[in-house]
């Protein structure tokens, strides 16, 4: 019996309790059933009475708290306006400081979900003072030699007076005039790396050159943003996620360097050692070149025997004077705007739950482990290393491999050849958060007709690293294939003509437009691939498919190559009387199945998608630029933006912060949206 069903019960005369125990209790089972229905009138009246406040009422109440109060609602894409609880909470804090700076970017931090900060853009206007209210900050004319002031200039942290200038701040336009105030916003975020292995040069030898980057490669390097404790803090660089700049770092190197902050640096060891902060020098580590452009050397390599160690952090290097004892070990940040590929972000746990678990750590051989789970398992990476090897996979008929790592790792494979994909009838392999360069995923065609499944997730086959450029990172030739991609990175695919596969946020990259992003396997470059779907998809190259099952908010950026093509369009479905695109943007004089509000509509329009870059491993990979048209930006089916970063519902975020900029800012200001990355 219940607690509620106990009470009742002892509240009967003893001498009916004990008539009911004689009779097989059947007066307590009636009580109990009652109970019941007391306990729910009960949380019922509790609920009531928690529906009056906004901390602990029902979601389904919280609008109709904040049509008391006069709340407009928003668009739901944010997880702080997702539900309006915390909005309509703070919709009185809001009102009590309104229009002020601090208010307004607390706001504009809620209502995008991006980091934010207000700038009163008339404290930056140069004019004659009157003596009797003298800004003794305020100089006219900026000192040349305060460096700190000249490293910010042109940002939201400029403090330099500029002259008016009388355009409007809502167009895009001005800044600089008393009555603009505008409002940064940082799309890009700080993704971290935790204790991966340094890339030694191979280039330049030695053995005292590394690069932070796992690829081997120049990446900035950011920090991590700290948050801000109070309404009233306006954001200062360390509370935004902004690339390090080398000046800024050295005089500013306690507040970032170190365990728990934005970038330091181990030996490698049980346990790591950390490379002390004295020992820590900010440098310019550019190449040196020779008279024929080869680089020799680079620049401001520390004295050998001093025991320094320099770090470069807009190109990511690093410089020992000394051959380190063990393989140096970095934990870092660098900038991306969405959480796709690789990465140490929340994924979520496995759909798949399958036993044994081999865990593997350290960059030891993962082959082992893989021949141990051919009857089914998951082989599980527990860190970011570097797992330098080829192995092959094999997954007998019927069962299912998962080869993943944990959340919070981001593990690199960094192959010297084709990786084989071994499965066996109605067999399923899956992989999970890796980043995996110089091999290609090779699946070869088998005898029997039995489907085999192949699941991606969060993964990065990198572009341009698999040899040629449009070289493939994914190769299926079994016709009867299933393939499934999600939130993934990819070089070119070829993929049989009879397989099916779907992507579903992901880029498709054959590092140039004219280059080929999709067909079928084999020496013909003209072969067709197999059936298509995506959803919320950037495709960076020509694609040529049997049929194009459907595309949905997708972009495709591809043009043919120019002075002769053998394509006969950059996007080529061979079977247009099945499929259909919509809602996204398809190149002029491609061959496609019935379209649905796609752009251009007509074939004369000049419109076409402008990315900040096209190159993997840029901050600003696959992100449109807000010059790019308004049919781009906003349309998807939901007006979002095509493309793979629809999901983040960028066009969304602008127009919650301008409904709520009409409620909030003060009269006779204008408001101005810029885009600080």
């Amino acid at each position: 019996m219940t607690t509620t069903a106990d009470r009742l019960y002892e509240l009967l005369p003893a001498i009916h309790r004990i008539r009911d125990a004689e009779q097989g209790y059947p007066l307590r089972e009636l009580l109990a059933v009652i109970a019941e229905q007391v306990a729910a009138m009960e949380e019922n009246l509790e609920q009531l009475y928690d529906d009056q406040f906004i901390e602990t009422c029902a979601p389904w109440v919280a609008p109709y708290i904040g049509d008391l109060i006069g709340y407009r609602t928003l668009h739901g894409v944010v997880p702080n306006v997702a539900s309006p609880r915390a909005d309509v909470a703070n919709t009185i804090r809001y009102r009590r400081r309104k229009g002020t700076a601090s208010m307004l970017e607390q706001l504009a931090r809620d209502v995008t979900g991006w980091p934010a900060r207000a700038v009163e853009f008339f404290q930056l206007l140069g004019w004659t003072q009157n003596m009797n209210h003298l800004r003794t900050h305020a100089h006219y004319a900026p000192n040349l030699r305060n460096w700190e002031k000249l490293h910010w200039r042109d940002t939201a942290f400029d403090t330099i007076a500029h002259t008016v200038d009388v355009r409007r701040i809502s167009t895009g336009a001005a800044r600089h005039n008393i009555p603009n105030i505008g409002l940064y916003l940082w799309r890009v975020r700080a993704f971290p790396l935790t204790r991966s292995q340094a890339v030694v040069d191979p280039d330049i030898g030695g053995g005292l050159r590394f690069r932070f980057n796992p690829l081997g490669t120049d990446m900035a390097l950011y920090n991590t943003p700290e948050a801000e404790e109070e309404i009233s803090h306006l954001a200062e660089p360390s509370n935004v996620p902004m690339p390090l700049a080398r000046r800024w770092l050295k005089v500013h190197l306690d507040d970032y360097y170190g365990p728990g902050k934005s970038l330091w640096l181990e030996l490698d060891g049980n346990p790591p050692q950390l490379i002390a902060r004295n020992n820590i020098c900010i440098c310019d580590l550019s190449d040196i070149k020779d008279g024929g452009g080869n680089v020799i050397a680079w620049a401001h390599q520390p004295i050998a025997g001093s025991g320094l160690v320099a770090i470069d952090p807009v190109l990511g290097r690093i410089a020992f004077a000394d051959v380190p004892a063990t393989a140096p070990l970095v934990s870092f940040h660098y900038g991306y705007t969405i959480a796709i590929g690789g990465g140490e972000y929340e994924r979520g746990a496995s759909a798949v739950a399958v036993t044994p678990v081999q865990t593997v750590q350290g960059g030891v051989a993962l082959q082992p482990a893989l021949d141990a789970v051919q009857n089914g398992g998951m082989v599980e990476v527990l860190d970011s290393r570097r797992y330098v090897e080829t192995p092959s996979i094999t997954v007998n008929a019927g069962k299912t491999v998962v080869l993943g790592a944990v959340n919070g790792a981001r593990p690199l494979l960094a192959a010297s050849g084709d990786i084989t994909l071994t499965l066996g009838a109605e067999a399923t392999l899956i992989l999970d958060g890796w980043v995996i360069s110089g091999g290609t995923l090779m699946m070869a065609a088998f005898a029997d007709t039995q489907p085999r499944y192949l699941v991606l997730r969060d993964c990065t086959l990198v572009p341009g690293t698999f040899g040629a450029a449009s070289a493939p990172g994914l190769v299926v030739s079994h016709p009867f294939a299933k393939i499934e991609l999600e939130r993934c990175i990819t070089a070119p695919l070829h993929i049989a003509a009879d397989a099916e596969i779907s992507l579903r946020e992901c880029i498709v990259d054959a590092t140039a437009q004219n280059l080929i992003a999709y067909r079928g396997p084999g020496a013909d470059v003209l072969a067709e691939g197999g059936l298509l779907t995506l959803e919320s998809c950037t495709v960076i190259g020509k694609a040529h498919t049997r049929q194009l099952t459907l595309a949905s908010d997708c972009l495709f950026v591809a043009t043919l190559t120019s002075g002769g093509d053998t394509w006969k369009a950059p996007l080529w479905a061979e079977r247009r009387q099945a499929g259909c695109v919509r809602f996204s943007y398809i190149p002029p004089g491609s061959r496609t199945p019935s379209r649905y509000h796609c752009q251009p509509e007509n074939s004369d329009q000049q419109i076409w998608p402008q990315f900040t870059s096209l190159h993997y491993g840029d901050p600003g990979y696959g992100q449109l630029l807000q010059s790019t048209s308004d049919k781009i930006r906003r349309g998807a089916h939901d007006e979002s933006e095509m493309g793979v970063l629809h999901g983040l519902y960028q066009p969304q975020r602008e127009t919650n912060l301008r409904v709520r900029l009409q409620e909030y800012l003060r009269f006779g200001l204008e408001a101005g949206l810029i885009y600080a990355s």
